[in-house]
């Protein structure tokens, strides 16, 4: 691309909210982080919320080549938005990784081996029953790759180390976390544990086991692949592999500049792992209590 031609632009992709939720915590630190990296190479931000490639932002932004380059938030497996720029010969980055991966550059979290490591601490605390809280039904239908590479890691962790489980898709918001618990507690009261990847959901979950009877760690353990923010906003604190979203914006906005200067050069893929925060939140497996919880219980519950 041409000095003379540069828009001096970045473009941020990002599916839109639906009439029926709003935009995580998680979402607008991304949107918000990627807009200070993109300002501190003295790049503007020209935002596009399009969950697919017919819309008239994302085609007005790319057709009428408004920005250098773009930046694509939440990646599909099969994500047309991708097929569009490939076609196109815009400069761009995912954040995320899809079936086209190799012919383009990206940066992601390896969450299914964050997931992995999540069941091996726990079965290393003696659990041996293990429930797996996903994103939401719809997000793990259109091939949302966090949600579907988690449940992987956790499938396949679950299945070497011989253990038993179930997975469960959730809203994001506090009243479907509480209701998913209720779900697997019915499904198998036996349930010691769970690993969750849906932060918005944390608690609903914790106060689904208060009004179960179950204290975390006590009689029930929960680890999370959440932002660090998250972790520290439950009581008790949770176990997790922290979402490093800061570091994800940086380096996507850097692999986005460098594309830039070197349009000719191979993809890079840069995957991050991010090691287990050991909290409050786990503990040694023991058989469930037979109680109902009472008012203090409740009362001590903090978000």
């Amino acid at each position: 691309m041409e000095t003379e031609r540069r828009t001096h632009a970045l473009g941020l992709v990002y599916p839109p909210a639906g009439a029926d939720r709003d935009y995580t915590g998680m979402q607008l630190t991304f949107i918000g982080s990627i807009a200070e990296y993109a300002a501190r190479h003295d790049y503007d931000l020209l935002l596009s919320p399009s969950g697919t490639e017919s819309d008239a932002s994302f085609r007005r932004m790319v057709g009428g080549r408004r920005v250098d380059g773009v930046i694509v938030l939440e990646v599909r497996r099969d994500d047309d938005r991708v097929d569009h720029l490939l076609k196109a010969s815009l400069p761009f980055v995912t954040m995320g990784r899809n079936r086209r991966s190799d012919e383009m550059s990206w940066v992601d979290l390896d969450y299914a081996g964050l997931a992995a490591g999540c069941v091996r601490h726990l079965c290393d605390l003696g659990h041996e029953r293990i429930a797996f809280v996903n994103r939401s039904e719809q997000l793990f239908r259109i091939g949302y790759g966090p949600s579907r590479f988690g449940q992987e890691g956790f499938t396949k962790a679950m299945a070497e180390l011989g253990l038993t489980g179930n997975t469960y898709q959730c809203g994001d918001d506090f009243a479907s976390g509480e209701s998913c618990l209720e779900q697997i507690l019915r499904d198998d009261p036996d349930t010691s544990s769970l690993v969750t990847m849906n932060e918005a959901a944390l608690g609903g979950l914790y106060l689904g086991l208060i009004r179960n009877g179950r204290s975390v760690p006590r009689d029930f353990s929960v680890v999370g692949v959440v932002a660090g923010t998250w972790a520290e906003r439950v009581t008790p604190a949770l176990t997790a592999a922290e979402v490093p979203a800061r570091d994800m914006c940086r380096v996507s906005v850097k692999l986005m500049v460098e594309r830039l200067a070197s349009p000719g050069a191979p993809p890079r893929h840069v995957l991050l792992r991010p090691l287990i925060s050991l909290r409050a939140s786990t503990g040694p497996f023991r058989p469930a209590p037979g109680h109902e919880p009472g008012p203090d219980d409740l009362d001590d519950l903090d978000f």
